[in-house]
């Protein structure tokens, strides 16, 4: 995928748009969803209507765009600079060389030294596990995805919204554990 050019600059792009157009549009949500109410609530229970995920999905958001900030900062800015400024493909997997690729698991491993940096990553990806708990399984109920097939494709959400983020936060605690002095 790092020098694939459909990854590289068609499909790497239209991702980024569509995660923006996601932080926008949810946004504007919020700002919607308070403004609907003229007169607000004497009393208000949230609790009693809705999920803690559901009522927080901003948060959520919020903490995943400034995970995104630090992943870009981390993994991506540095990518573009060694494959595109620098011009240095050797970390690149090459079926020829079989020490080809050990750029990338160096970087890795380096990057999870601190555990900062891997609280930082574990806290991100638990909130990415509520947002996408609620998230996903409710986009499908706000595009009318409602019939026989809805309560299957809610559990696929909800499984998919935890084996995920649990795989990435076992990458940082895998990797930052194995640093340690044994």
């Amino acid at each position: 995928m790092g020098t694939n050019p459909i990854v590289q600059f068609l499909l790497q792009p239209v991702l980024i748009f569509g995660v923006v157009f996601h932080f926008i549009m949810g946004f504007i949500l919020e700002i919607r969803n308070r403004n609907a109410r003229a007169v607000k609530y004497a009393s208000y229970k949230g609790s009693a209507n809705a999920s803690w995920a559901s009522r927080n999905m901003i948060i959520s958001g919020l903490v995943i765009l400034a995970f995104l900030g630090l992943h870009f900062y981390d993994f991506w800015a540095p990518e573009l600079n060694v494959k595109y400024f620098k011009g240095d493909m050797s970390g690149l997997i090459d079926p020829d060389n079989v020490n080809s690729g050990f750029r990338y698991y160096e970087e890795l491993v380096h990057k999870f030294e601190s555990p900062i940096r891997v609280g930082i990553y574990v806290v991100a990806f638990l909130l990415l596990a509520v947002h996408l708990w609620h998230g996903f399984a409710s986009s499908f109920q706000s595009v009318g995805f409602n019939n026989k097939y809805s309560v299957a494709l809610t559990k696929f959400a909800k499984v998919y919204a935890i084996v995920i983020p649990a795989g990435f936060i076992f990458i940082a605690l895998y990797l930052h554990l194995n640093q340690l002095p044994h």
